[in-house]
């Protein structure tokens, strides 16, 4: 008993119990509508044609009298036996007059409607099972027509019988088709559970097996590798930001700590606890920069926000930009130029005017004077663009693919100027708005873009 209730938890085994009932009440609904059918037609049929010719007879005798109507049956007895016709004319006592059975029966009046009863023909000592219909004649007679029903029992059997294999072929082939879907089922449910165990054990470089099918499983193993895909670029950048942070912040707090301890020391003027009461300023000053930024790109990462967003004017935005760098830009000897337009789109306003920021000043750091730096807004399908194009030295190729990640710069060493966090929150900012960061190489200069869905 223990055996069974476990096996019925199995959802292998529902599955196939679940197909074999469907496939088989489905089935016999089919073949129990045929069985009735076919019943309905015969009997239909069988009626018709009793009917016709009880009213031909019926007519007979109204035209040529009893005479007439016996000699009309007497004519039809040879043939009765192959059409399995019943014909009895009787007086008005039911003693046989003309026709293939003994008697009248006691247990039906003439004109009584459709019966079925068993009687004894003269050619048989057996009762048979016969259908049939009556009427009484004018002159008191009384007239029966109908159809030895035997033949008709033997078709139902055999009929039955037919119903009943099918039937069971049905329960046989739908408990195979059900066990042949759960196989395949269950091998890629298999697959994917066995990639996932792998993944759960700490190898994240696994990937859901794809048959190139095409089909739903397919599908949900790309979406899955997707997902594992960004989970694994997740845990990287965690994994390099930790390592980051731990660099990046051990010397300005070291820094710090060695600032703070002096301001104690004896001997020191006020002019230098002044210096090193600035200093400490700076250092907690990068510190919280670094650290807003941070926060700024975890909140960006995990879209919070997004209810914030609202429609957006590029153009304007970029616009807006420009005026505020503009002067700046101009102090550098650069030039400012914008080219193209695009269509609203539904996004973050602060967020996508700090992306641009950090992006125009990334390209100013290493733009040189007399240099121009081109601002384009741009549609591309269902995204739009914006890029910002400089004429400096451009990035080696092998960085490009990590200008995105946290605390990748690429001065020879992290200042507070630059803790190399500008890029990866625009790349976050992208991604909550449904699109990427993408840097290329210009020769010369470095085209950096953001690409926003028009609606994430």
């Amino acid at each position: 008993m223990t055996d069974l209730r476990r096996s019925l938890r199995n959802s292998r085994t529902r599955l196939v119990l679940a197909s074999m009932v469907l496939s088989t009440l489905l089935t016999a609904t089919v073949l129990a509508v045929a069985y009735v059918t076919a019943n309905r037609t015969i009997t239909g049929e069988t009626r018709s044609v009793v009917t016709a010719e009880l009213t031909g007879l019926a007519d007979e005798y109204e035209r040529r009298g009893l005479l007439g109507l016996m000699a009309a049956i007497e004519r039809r007895l040879p043939s009765a036996s192959e059409r399995d016709a019943v014909y009895l004319l009787a007086d008005r006592n039911g003693n046989r007059l003309a026709g293939n059975l003994f008697r009248w029966p006691d247990t039906i009046s003439a004109g009584s409607g459709w019966v079925e009863l068993q009687l004894r023909k003269l050619d048989t000592d057996q009762l048979v099972p016969i259908s049939a219909a009556s009427v009484r004649l004018t002159g008191g007679e009384r007239l029966l027509v109908g159809r030895d029903a035997l033949a008709r029992q033997q078709f139902d059997r055999v009929l039955l019988r037919s119903v009943v294999l099918a039937l069971g072929a049905a329960l046989a082939l739908s408990l195979l088709t059900g066990w042949l879907l759960t196989r395949l089922v269950f091998s890629r449910l298999k697959d994917i559970a066995d990639t996932a165990e792998t993944i759960v054990s700490g190898d994240l470089s696994q990937r859901m097996h794809l048959r190139g099918t095409g089909d739903e499983f397919d599908q949900v193993a790309g979406t899955l590798n997707t997902m594992l895909d960004r989970i694994e670029e997740l845990i990287s950048n965690l994994r390099t930001t930790s390592n980051s942070i731990a660099h990046d912040l051990r010397s300005p707090l070291s820094r710090l700590r060695q600032r703070i301890a002096s301001l104690g020391e004896p001997g020191k003027t006020d002019e230098e606890r002044e210096v090193d009461t600035a200093r400490a300023s700076v250092e907690i000053d990068h510190l919280l920069r670094v650290l807003s930024q941070l926060t700024e790109i975890s909140r960006a990462e995990a879209g919070l926000g997004r209810e914030q967003f609202e429609a957006v004017n590029l153009l304007q935005l970029v616009a807006d930009a420009v005026e505020l760098y503009e002067p700046v830009a101009a102090d550098q000897g650069i030039r400012l130029a914008v080219t193209g337009t695009a269509a609203p789109i539904q996004g973050h306003r602060p967020l996508l005017s700090q992306a641009l920021s950090n992006l125009l000043e990334n390209a100013m750091r290493y733009s040189p004077a007399g240099s121009q730096i081109t601002i384009e807004i741009a549609e591309d399908g269902a995204f739009a663009r914006l890029s910002v194009r400089d004429q400096g030295p451009g990035v080696p190729e092998q960085d490009l693919p990590r200008l995105h990640m946290p605390f990748v710069t690429l001065d020879p060493a992290r200042t507070e100027r630059n803790a190399g966090l500008g890029l990866a929150l625009v790349s976050a900012i992208a991604r909550m708005h449904g699109g990427k960061f993408v840097a290329r190489n210009c020769d010369p200069g470095l085209e950096t873009t953001l690409q926003l869905a028009k609606s994430p």
